[in-house]
């Protein structure tokens, strides 16, 4: 062995293992493995495996992936980790949720060269701290087989959910701790406006709508749809949902009611803090690139925001973008948000 070999592995007995440090046979050569980038991320992170191997083979980089809840949740953590993050890169922080991220300054500067592809439609940083990966809006969702069995006309607007003809019908998530439930408050605050939301909400809460804490308990248990076991047929989801609820003759049992539509964009960025600068804004690049983007809707059941992207085969029928979704000015969610949802839960005892 000689004496350069020697000092390598000394390093790598040392500790540079953890890095990837190895060994090469006959030349005495240094190899090191992948980069490791941590991706922080939320519950509903389904990217296929063999995607992430081939970025890792191509660019030398793997991914590690730390799954932390739902848009809120993964904030949160962010905003407390700011001093140590958790990780190199985060990817799911939403459009309700992003204003705060920024103004606790959780990420860095990074533009994407992939993002003038699209994700810059959906820009909110002048300094281009975060890039849009996805459009996931969030809309109200309605069993179509329930109306059909019991010859009533289905709902089609706000003022519809708060008809004593829909009595008891509703469900929806807690906007302090699922994050559709906190895009469709800010819905009906686009829609009603600071003097009106409140009013709204009273004659939901009348009319018997069910709150709960999250999307899950909502759509799996409360809702009467194909993959819930509830007994309502009025859910608060996403307007990509019906597309996951085809039935065998190729139709959807769901349907989103579009006036009720909210924009929820997700985004990734380079986490403050990050060792790997370069590595992560690599990462960045990855999840805006059309392999990535090809892989979102039939994955992860949201819109790509990169443009010329296919969707899946029934998509345009039974879950079309929403051509004119609310939404408001990130400035406006980051004044009025806890101020909107602590008058939310003492006007509905939450």
């Amino acid at each position: 062995m000689t004496p350069r070999v020697r000092a390598v592995a000394a390093l790598c007995l040392a500790g540079a293992l953890s890095a990837g440090c190895t060994l090469a046979g006959g030349g005495g050569q240094q190899e090191e493995g992948p980069v490791t980038v941590t991706l922080a991320t939320h519950d509903s992170w389904n990217a296929p495996e063999e995607v992430l191997a081939e970025f890792e083979q191509r660019s030398g980089i793997r991914i590690k992936i730390l799954k932390e809840g739902d848009a809120g949740e993964l904030t949160n953590k962010l905003v407390l980790a700011k001093a140590d993050p958790i990780a190199d890169v985060a990817y799911g922080v939403d459009s309700t949720f992003a204003s705060r991220a920024l103004a606790e300054g959780v990420f860095e500067p990074y533009t994407s060269p992939e993002a003038d592809r699209g994700p810059q439609r959906y820009t909110i940083d002048r300094q281009h701290r975060l890039s849009a990966v996805d459009v996931g809006d969030v809309c109200v969702n309605i069993d179509r087989q329930w109306f059909a069995e019991r010859d009533l006309p289905e709902p089609e607007t706000y003022a519809d959910l708060a008809d004593p003809a829909y009595r008891g019908l509703l469900v929806v998530e807690n906007p302090a701790t699922s994050s559709p439930g906190l895009a469709f408050l800010l819905g009906t605050i686009a829609r009603f406006g600071e003097d009106g939301w409140q009013e709204y909400w009273s004659r939901l809460r009348d009319n018997g709508m069910l709150a709960v804490s999250g999307w899950e308990e909502a759509y799996t248990q409360e809702f009467s749809g194909s993959s819930g076991e509830g007994s309502r047929p009025v859910v608060v989801s996403y307007a990509s949902s019906p597309a996951n609820e085809i039935g065998e003759d190729g139709l959807p049992r769901t349907k989103a009611l579009l006036d009720t539509c909210y924009r929820q964009v997700e985004y990734a960025g380079v986490l403050s803090g990050s060792g790997q600068v370069e590595s992560a804004g690599k990462v960045v690049d990855f999840l805006l690139s059309q392999e990535f983007q090809a892989t979102v809707a039939a994955h992860m059941y949201v819109y790509p925001a990169r443009e010329g992207v296919p969707l899946p085969a029934g998509w345009a029928e039974a879950a079309p973008l929403p051509e004119d979704p609310a939404s408001l000015p990130s400035e406006r969610v980051e004044a009025g948000r806890e101020r909107w949802v602590e008058q939310w839960r003492a006007l509905l005892n939450q």
